[in-house]
Parts: structure tokens; C-alpha cells; sequence
């Protein structure tokens, strides 16, 4: 679907929207605004990560914005973004998306806005795309708080491992397509003039950048924290059952040595031979016990 947001006639230049363009109206567009065979190749490439590139008379820029309708186990790059690709000349701006892009606002309040050259809407979709980062970020924030709380939990109800994977799969995900967002906002004011809105967009992708590699360094940590404990528990329980192991071996060798079928073993015919067994393996088990507590073992 093609939509005329802003017209040529009211602000020296038009802004062409198109959602989910068929082959034929995306090449309807490039033999109108001479674009190139390779930047329209571009286009048609759903899994494309973010780059600004400079052409004869237009730029391109290619941004990933955040799927809000992703799938809570989705871990790669097409499943947590839509791909968005914007043409930007002084005539015109060209955005192209696949997926619907409700938070850049309808066209009527689009229009309503006060752009006065295209490089200002370039401004709104670069900072429009990089707030599309701010509610995954606090969910994945509230998700550590939460599996930080559980990892500590002697009773967990199901493992965590699979979840936790998930989480930084999808942390690593959006950290790498920022870092990949530099390039575009880096280029995105030529000119280097001391635009705030320039400014605004720059401190917003390192406020961005600067969130999800926490996450990153967070979940992390988490993870070797979480096999640390699942080690310490481990330990815990093989402890344990060496405990009982050993206080049970001499048991299980005296028992053992008088549970033989030979004739010729006198204790088997003593008439105290049987309470003599019993308190010689209560003997064993006191003076292990209280060797353990002297060793701090118990």
C-alpha cells in the first residue's frame, strides 16, 4: 500500500510511505526517482542489518526496528525486527516496510508536523526506530530481576537453563543491531551542524547501546552464577552421600566378614559374640561421627 504522507506543493518535497509494496510498485518507484538496481535490491532482502549508504543524488538508509509482535521465545534477527529502508534526497523521502509500523503515527499527524526539509523526517524515523528499543529493554531488565530471584531458589519448580538461553539470545540479538545502527547514526547529520535534534538521536542511541550491553553483561554473569549454584548443589549432595558411604562401609565389611559360611570362625560360636558385633559397630559409627565434627565435615 502506497501512502502520500507529505506533498511536494506544501513543503518543497514529498514523503512517499509504502506498506508491504509488491515487485512491481517498488520498481515503479525506482524508474521515477532513478534509483539504483542494488539499492532496490536492497530492499527485497527481509533479513538486511542497518547501513546508510551514500548514492548519486539520494542515500539509503536501512534501520531494524523492534517487532512488538514477536514471539517471547524469538532469538533472531528477522523474528525481533522489521526491516525498515529509507531513500532520503532533497526532493523526496521514500520509507519501504514490510510489517506494519504503528508507532511512527498515522499519516495524519504525520502531515500535521512541521518538517521543512527531508532530512527532518529522516531525524523522526532514526529516533522513532531507536524509542522502539526502550519497552524491550525494560522487559528484558524485569526478566533478569525475575530469573535473578529464581536462581537463588533451592525449590525451583522447572530449570531456568532454557529460559536464561533464550534471554541472551535475545539481548545479543538487539545489542549487535545497535552496534550495527552506528554507521547510520553517525551519518545521519553530513554536515555536522549543532542540530539538537541531531543531538537528541546521538544521546538516545548511548543511552540505547549503553542499556543492552548492561543486559548483556548482567545475563552473564547470571548464567555463571546459575552454574555455579547448580555446581554448589551438585557438590552438596555427592557430599552427602559420601557421608553416608562411609559411615556405612565398615558396617557393611563386618557384616560381611561374619555373614561367611566358613566352619572354623570361633566368634560365631561365642554366646556374646552377637550384642559383641552390635556394640563394636555403634563404636564405628560414634568415633566417625565424632571424627567428622572435629574435621568440620558435619
Amino acid at each position: 500500500m502506497t501512502t502520500v504522507i507529505l506533498d511536494p506543493a506544501g513543503h518543497g518535497f514529498e514523503w512517499v510511505d509504502l506498506h508491504d509494496p509488491s515487485h512491481e510498485e517498488i520498481q515503479q518507484l525506482a524508474e521515477k526517482y532513478s534509483l539504483a538496481p542494488e539499492s532496490v535490491e536492497d530492499v527485497f532482502q527481509p533479513e538486511h542489518l542497518p547501513k546508510v549508504e551514500r548514492l548519486e543524488g539520494y542515500t539509503l538508509v536501512i534501520f531494524r526496528v523492534y517487532n512488538v509482535s514477536c514471539e517471547s521465545d524469538a532469538d533472531t534477527v528477522p523474528e525481533l525486527t522489521n526491516k525498515i529502508a529509507v531513500f532520503v534526497s532533497e526532493k523526496y523521502v521514500l520509507s519501504i516496510h514490510k510489517q506494519p509500523w504503528e508507532e511512527l503515527g498515522t499519516p495524519e499527524t504525520l502531515a500535521g508536523k512541521s518538517f521543512k526539509k527531508a532530512e527532518e523526517v529522516l531525524l523522526y524515523i532514526a529516533l522513532t526506530v531507536l524509542q522502539s528499543f526502550d519497552k524491550p529493554a525494560k522487559l528484558l531488565s524485569e526478566k533478569i530481576d525475575f530469573f535473578e530471584e529464581r536462581v537463588f531458589l533451592r525449590n525451583q519448580k522447572k530449570p531456568l537453563l532454557k529460559s536464561l538461553y533464550y534471554l541472551k539470545r535475545k539481548v545479543e540479538v538487539l545489542k549487535g543491531l545497535l552496534i550495527q545502527t552506528s554507521d547510520s547514526i553517525e551519518h545521519i547529520d553530513p554536515a555536522g551542524t549543532n542540530n539538537p535534534a541531531t543531538r537528541n538521536i546521538r544521546d538516545l542511541y548511548a543511552k540505547q547501546t549503553s542499556i543492552f550491553a548492561n543486559l548483556s553483561d548482567n545475563i552473564t554473569h547470571l548464567l555463571s552464577i546459575y552454574f555455579n549454584i547448580s555446581a554448589q548443589r551438585t557438590n552438596e549432595t555427592i557430599r552427602i552421600l559420601t557421608i553416608f558411604s562411609v559411615f556405612f562401609l565398615p558396617l557393611t565389611f563386618i557384616v560381611g566378614v561374619y555373614g561367611m559360611n566358613f566352619d572354623f570362625m570361633p566368634e560365631l560360636h561365642w554366646k556374646a559374640g552377637y550384642p559383641l558385633v552390635w556394640l563394636v559397630m555403634v563404636a564405628v559409627v560414634v568415633g566417625i561421627y565424632v571424627w567428622f565434627k572435629k574435621k568440620d565435615w558435619l
